[in-house]
C-alpha cells in the first residue's frame, strides 16, 4: 500500500472516531468565535449540528454562514504534539427548519448516536439544527503529510 492509499484508509476511519467537532465562526463584523458541537454526518460528508440559539456560534451562523470545522487527535494519543492528526473542512451553513422532513430524519440520527439526552434537547425550542456543507478540506497525518480534500468527491484525498 503506497502512502496515498494508506492516508486514504486513515481518512475514511478518522471521522468515525469523533462525536463532536471544533467549530470556528465569525459574526457580521468578522469577530471570530471558537466552540464545539456534537454532530452527525451523512454519506456526502454534510455535518449536522444541533445547537442552542442562545450560543454565540449559533448567532454567528445566522448572520455569517461560513464556518470551519476541525476534528483533532487527542493530545494524550498523539506521538508528537506539534503534528497531531487533524481534519479541517471549510463549510457553508444552512438552517434546517424545525419539524421539516429533513429535520426529523437527521434528529433520528442524533437519537441513534446520542441516546436519551436527545429526548430533552429535541424539545428545547431555542435549539437550531444546521447543515454544514464542506467545500474543501485538509487531512494532516503528520509532518510533511498533508492531503487536500475538495471538488466533487469529498471522499477522496488528493496529494499536495
Amino acid at each position: 500500500m503506497n502512502s496515498l492509499e494508506q492516508a486514504q484508509a486513515e481518512y475514511e476511519a478518522f471521522m468515525q472516531t469523533f462525536q463532536s467537532a471544533m467549530i470556528a465562526t465569525a459574526n457580521g463584523q468578522g469577530i471570530p468565535n471558537a466552540s464545539y458541537a456534537p454532530f452527525v454526518i451523512d454519506e456526502f460528508k454534510n455535518i449536522y449540528i444541533y445547537i442552542s440559539g442562545l450560543s454565540t456560534h449559533t448567532q454567528n451562523l445566522v448572520v455569517n454562514p461560513h464556518a470551519s470545522v476541525m476534528l483533532i487527535e487527542d493530545e494524550d494519543k498523539t506521538e508528537q504534539i506539534f503534528a497531531r492528526r487533524r481534519l479541517t473542512f471549510e463549510c457553508t451553513a444552512a438552517l434546517i427548519e424545525r419539524d421539516s422532513d429533513k429535520w426529523r430524519e437527521i434528529m433520528n440520527n442524533f437519537y441513534a448516536r446520542f441516546g436519551e439526552i436527545m429526548e430533552v434537547l429535541s424539545g428545547l425550542q431555542d435549539f437550531r439544527m444546521f447543515r454544514l456543507t464542506p467545500k474543501e478540506g485538509r487531512f494532516v497525518i503528520g509532518f510533511g503529510a498533508a492531503y487536500l480534500i475538495g471538488g466533487d468527491d469529498l471522499n477522496k484525498l488528493k496529494g499536495r
